[in-house]
């Protein structure tokens, strides 16, 4: 009985593997007439693209160099500047449109203010009542001169902050915002890291010179395309004048405006002057306009007595943006060719890219694609899997990058499907 038995399950051992390799025989015959009926696609792994591409590399070469072309303004317009470092910047997208020194690290003064009011109205309750240090009454000019012990709305010395740029004012808000002055730097450095303002660093919260205390105005002009998105602080900057008073003893202040650029050109919304010895005369400017919005940068424009430079190059640099720049679409609405997947039950699937590309162009300036596609997938590929990029030149200096997504999905041929595809041509055939 108990050989009986044995044999039994060694039979049934010998047919469960004849099935398996009668099953593994029939699907590659069936994936076999499967390619030969349906995929005339075929694909050899070889080098001749390779050795093309080769022998082809001098003609190439000779062929751009007697069909190129020099544009016709190769330089563009250079404004005339006084400011040992300037930039201008186009705030929808930080595009920078025209920079002398724009990535140089340099002392900012005052203009360090923009970032310390940011990090105060996203970290501060304006109602706060914030009392006064020692450390913070005693801060050299510019002053408001608040006294030690004395107690303001955190509202209130904003104003002071940044309508007449008070120094002790800058270290009442720290101290009461991060705990210290070097807590607040903390915050002010981990903000500019998340704004991607990687060539900034921030010691004081009021800009005073000191060491390791810097930035470049594409840095700053990154966080004051920021700053300007927060309608709070555009409407501290923009306010001429501001009354109010000490809440303990209530002696009273008026602070005023010192930006005189914001009576200076149509759609001016900001935004901060600054001064030290070290680095000299400071602006950053914010436009406004129905089609741009514009920030401009001006650092060591000049020391006393000509600290009216800072004016005079702002008002070049936004005319320059005004003048020689225009909102076009550059987005290429172009259809893409399907592309073949290996393996997969639909042998081509679709291809696209959506975007929205409408900025500020100069007239000379000239925009180019490349689109980045496989040419062969691998089955199983998903609807929607990002399988390319088109990436968008301006000048050969790269703008920016879109994904180019698949439309269709495309599953892994198998045995079942080898056999349906083949049973509905019989049935068609008979």
């Amino acid at each position: 009985m108990h050989n009986y038995k044995q044999r039994l399950n060694n039979s049934f051992l010998i047919c469960i593997g004849l099935l398996i390799l009668f099953v593994t025989v029939n699907f590659l015959s069936l994936r076999n007439y499967y390619d030969e009926m349906f995929n005339p696609y075929y694909f050899v792994n070889n080098d001749f693209e390779e050795k093309l591409k080769k022998e082809n590399s001098s003609i190439d070469k000779s062929y751009e160099n007697e069909n190129s072309t020099v544009p016709e303004n190769e330089d563009p317009k250079r404004i005339k500047l006084n400011s040992l470092a300037a930039l201008l910047m186009d705030a929808e997208n930080n595009r920078v449109l025209y920079e002398v020194n724009g990535y140089q690290e340099m002392p900012m003064a005052s203009t360090t203010k923009i970032m310390t009011c940011i990090i105060a109205l996203e970290n501060g309750n304006m109602e706060d009542v914030v009392t006064v240090s020692s450390y913070a009454a005693g801060m050299p000019d510019v002053q408001l001169n608040i006294r030690a012990g004395e107690q303001y709305y955190l509202k209130d010395l904003m104003y002071s902050l940044m309508l007449e740029s008070h120094n002790d004012s800058a270290v009442a808000i720290a101290e009461h915002i991060g705990g210290t002055v070097e807590g607040f730097a903390t915050m002010m450095n981990d903000k500019a890291r998340a704004l991607g303002c990687y060539d900034t660093n921030f010691i004081t919260p009021n800009g005073l010179d000191a060491e390791g205390h810097y930035t470049t105005a594409r840095d700053l002009a990154v966080i004051s395309s920021y700053a300007i998105q927060n309608k709070e602080f555009i409407d501290i900057t923009n306010t001429s004048s501001y009354q109010f008073k000490e809440l303990k003893k209530g002696r009273s202040f008026i602070v005023s405006n010192k930006n005189k650029f914001l009576y200076m050109m149509d759609g001016a919304i900001g935004i901060k002057t600054g001064f030290t010895g070290k680095a000299g005369y400071c602006f950053v400017g914010a436009l406004k306009k129905p089609d741009r919005t514009l920030i401009s940068v001006v650092l060591g424009c000049g020391w006393p007595p000509r600290k009216n430079l800072k004016w005079t190059d702002t008002i070049r640099l936004m005319t320059y943006g005004i003048e020689n720049y225009e909102k076009k679409q550059i987005f290429e609405n172009r259809k893409l060719e399907p592309v073949y997947v290996d393996n997969g039950q639909t042998s081509h699937i679709g291809l696209a890219v959506n975007g929205d590309l409408n900025l500020l162009i100069r007239n000379d300036e000239k925009v180019s694609v490349e689109y980045i596609v496989p040419d062969i997938l691998s089955a199983p590929v998903k609807k929607g899997k990002v399988v390319g990029s088109a990436r968008y030149f301006i000048d050969n200096n790269l703008y920016t990058e879109l994904p180019i997504y698949t439309t269709d999905d495309s599953k892994k041929i198998d045995y079942k499907f080898c056999f349906m595809r083949i049973l509905r041509l019989w049935g068609l055939q008979y």
